[in-house]
């Protein structure tokens, strides 16, 4: 698969590293070699998961297998045009929230993107600072509201903060304990396979073990320990987050 991926190691010692950021999974779809390795580079500095598409055909190709939680789209592309990419994503139902980036300024330009279905745009050239702004304005909306604590059984998680707080005790998650977390407790009972939670926590081009998985599920658990809530080995299909 074409494209460039990238992702931070997950320690805390990482250069640049800042707490205080939920985990995000983004596609990027730019051709601009220089733009793309910077955004990357920023984006992968939070701990974010990065996917890079060159061009429509590998953007397809990305969301054909994977799920993201938000799409940094360029309109100007080697082989299309990002508003007939952004067009049939959104015929097809697709659901990811999308951010547009673009050199056209005019109000024309950025209504008709809007109109097919954009839920925000960005004009080239940026600051970084306004393009994370607006990732956390767009998620936001996609999950409802301002919030970032969530509560389950006697636990409650920050992905603001990066933290679990059980009987008072704050917690620190490093980044794939955290992602892993977000991912089980968007969806309490429900059964991830191992496949499905290394798709959420590993870009393309890393080596996502089954053996990987059950490292951050033991770290996990470790951090549960003490609390009603638990992360269940369901055999053959996968593990759930329940509370007793």
């Amino acid at each position: 698969m074409k494209g460039t991926q990238r992702h931070e190691p997950d320690t805390d010692l990482s250069r640049g590293r800042k707490r205080g950021a939920s985990k995000v999974r983004y596609l990027l779809v730019e051709d601009n070699a220089q733009l793309a390795a910077a955004v990357l580079d920023r984006l992968s500095l939070d701990g974010h998961v990065v996917d890079h598409a060159a061009d429509i055909t590998t953007a397809y190709d990305y969301i054909g297998v994977g799920d993201y939680d938000l799409i940094l789209l360029d309109i100007m592309l080697p082989d299309g045009d990002g508003r007939s990419f952004l067009k049939r994503y959104r015929r097809d139902n697709g659901r990811t929230p999308v951010i547009i980036l673009t050199a056209r300024s005019e109000v024309s330009d950025r209504v008709s993107l809007l109109d097919l279905g954009a839920d925000d745009y960005i004009t080239k050239p940026f600051d970084f600072s306004e393009l994370e702004a607006r990732c956390r304005a767009v998620l936001r909306r996609q999950t409802g509201g301002a919030s970032n604590a969530r509560r389950f059984g006697d636990v409650v998680f920050d992905a603001l903060a990066g933290t679990l707080e059980i009987n008072g005790v704050t917690i620190a998650l490093r980044n794939r304990e955290l992602r892993l977390f977000e991912v089980l407790i968007g969806a309490p009972e429900q059964i991830f396979s191992k496949p499905k939670l290394a798709d959420r926590l590993f870009s393309y081009d890393e080596d996502a073990s089954e053996n990987a998985i059950e490292v951050y599920v033991g770290r996990l658990r470790r951090h549960l320990a003490g609390s009603t809530v638990r992360i269940v080995t369901v055999r053959g299909l996968g593990y759930r987050l329940t509370t007793s």
